[in-house]
């Protein structure tokens, strides 16, 4: 690695990871609390159609928000600002912003007069009832893709510019202004009487999305305003710079819709399943937690290592381009393994202690924590796809992810109904082809990126992950231990507090023996966070002192 690269072009640093992996873990946190709720305090029909009306707009903001229109944004933006300074790099964000403005509001305006008939043409099996208050919830929810628009290009210039705590952070707005606003409103306009909250409800629980999608854009304001911007509206989009966002763009939404658009079929499959009320929030909770370890590390190493990649891209595909990419690989690799293998030992327990209550019943534990074991072994390939799938656009050779995409949506569409129309087979399959195409899409991204690179450090990824192997053993082995010989039998019988207590010993004494044995063999990842974590102790020593 070389150790003299300025301080813009350096890979992606245990220490600013962590300090991105901090903000993240906090608002997935958040996020699982506001699911939790969500999953207790709502039956399965509710729940069904909130997922499936949050679906489409979600998508729009997967594909636009935070993938094609961000990652396009972000490269070019950084390579300005890098060779013709912050001046036109403003410039071209007034009118960028300006754009997606006017686009967004239009394609909300849209989405919500089209809502019933794209719902009814999705979701055909569902009783006519389940599909006109899906429609209502989509119309309620679809102008959260204007908000979250604008906030992921805000985020996209802050982190150009180094700032990467507040738009980490700004999820967590989203998240803490969906429980309080969602539930507050779902309870003042419940009109049930019992435990759970009725369809009224759930309408006050969609408005407090979009006060959250609010949220999200307005906290990282103060931030834009100290680095120096300044918004003022542009229409003169007839600019080099747009036209080649707009470029890049194009093959990005489809090569980023891979993953997404596989979910969201998920849920046109689902509604063909023998049981109408439930698949649909099963396969929902599972692709959450999944997502927890994936924001936390996959989207924070991907965050840092984006706009270097970018800046040194301008440079060409150099040595230090594959040392970036390869470095930060090898560091998601690293903190997804782990958690991977105790998302799959640990599925049970963990559902069981988050989800069941309430609505949310023992039986319900069972389904879910099936299909989480198997999104549990797609994680690390979710989480690479995060690092090298937006690689290709910093080369502008974004067309092979695109034909990539193309492949997968056919591979996962092929599969889904084979498993679901010829084969009968139940929602845990559908994870089951979430999973493979997953990893499918990885694989081929990165041999087409390797090929085009010169290499990509292959040799340093594999004895990596090798010597992963032995502290994977040990955190598996306890995992396992604790659970099927110590939990299991008495599980029935616990309290919800000694399911608490119990599940976090299970879970600190399998962590703890994965950093034991990784520190012991000297693994180069876990040395840079060990150092991280000690300064952090040390400054703080010193402070209190």
């Amino acid at each position: 690695m070389n150790q003299h690269a300025p301080a813009d072009d350096r890979p992606a640093s245990a220490k600013t990871t962590g300090i991105v992996a901090l903000a993240v873990m906090s608002s997935r946190l958040l996020g699982l609390i506001r699911e939790v709720l969500f999953a207790t305090h709502f039956d399965g029909f509710l729940r069904d159609a909130f997922i499936a009306a949050f679906r489409i707009p979600n998508l729009l903001r997967d594909l636009f928000a935070e993938g094609a229109l961000s990652t396009a944004f972000i490269t070019v933006f950084s390579q300005k600002m890098k060779t013709e300074g912050d001046r036109s790099a403003w410039a071209l964000a007034h009118k960028i912003l300006t754009l997606a403005a006017v686009v967004m509001s239009a394609i909300s305006l849209l989405g919500i007069l089209i809502a019933r008939p794209v719902v009814g043409l999705l979701l055909d099996k569902w009783s006519p009832e389940k599909q006109e208050y899906t429609a209502r919830l989509t119309q309620v929810m679809f102008p959260f893709i204007l908000l979250v628009s604008l906030a992921a290009l805000v985020m996209g210039m802050l982190n150009a510019k180094k700032v990467f705590a507040v738009p980490a952070m700004a999820s967590s707005c989203f998240n803490i202004l969906s429980i309080a606003g969602g539930f507050g409103l779902a309870w003042i306009l419940d009109d049930s009487s019992t435990s759970g909250l009725d369809a009224n409800g759930m309408i006050g629980f969609a408005i407090g999305t979009l006060l959250g999608g609010l949220a999200q854009l307005l906290i990282q304001l103060p931030s834009l305003r100290r680095v120096g911007y300044r918004f003022r509206p542009d229409f003169a989009w007839r600019d080099p710079g747009v036209r080649r966002i707009l470029t890049l763009m194009v093959p990005s939404v489809i090569a980023g819709s891979a993953v997404q658009i596989n979910v969201f079929m998920n849920t046109g499959f689902a509604a063909h399943l023998p049981i109408e009320n439930g698949p649909t929030s099963w396969l929902n909770v599972a692709f959450r937690l999944m997502q927890l370890p994936l924001g936390v590390f996959g989207v924070a190493v991907a965050t840092v290592t984006i706009p270097v990649l970018s800046r040194v891209a301008t440079d060409g595909i150099s040595a230090k381009f594959r040392d970036i990419l390869g470095s930060g690989l090898r560091l998601v690799t690293f903190l997804t393994l782990p958690c991977a293998a105790g998302l799959f030992i640990l599925a049970h327990p963990v559902i069981s202690v988050l989800y069941e209550h309430g609505e949310f019943k023992a039986w319900e534990t069972v389904e879910t924590a099936a299909i989480l074991r198997w999104y549990a072994i797609g994680l690390v390939f979710y989480s690479c796809i995060k690092i090298i799938q937006p690689a290709f656009t910093t080369i502008d050779r974004n067309r092979i992810p695109m034909y990539i995409a193309f492949l997968s949506i056919a591979v996962n569409a092929g599969l889904n109904s084979i498993f679901v129309h010829v084969l009968h087979k139940d929602h845990v399959w559908l994870a089951v082809t979430t999973t493979a195409v997953a990893a499918l899409n990885f694989l081929l991204l990165y041999v087409a990126l390797a090929r085009i690179a010169g290499g990509l450090e292959t040799r340093k990824l594999l004895a990596a992950t090798g010597r992963l192997l032995v502290p994977l053993g040990g955190l598996s082995l306890v995992a396992w231990v604790a659970w099927h010989t110590v939990l299991e039998p008495r599980w029935p019988y616990f309290s919800t507090l000694a399911r608490t207590v119990s599940l976090g010993c299970a879970i600190t004494a399998a962590g703890t023996a994965f950093a034991m044995l990784a520190h012991v063999l000297h693994i180069d990842e876990a040395r840079q966070f060990s150092s991280m974590l000690e300064r952090r102790f040390n400054r703080r020593s010193r402070r209190s002192s």
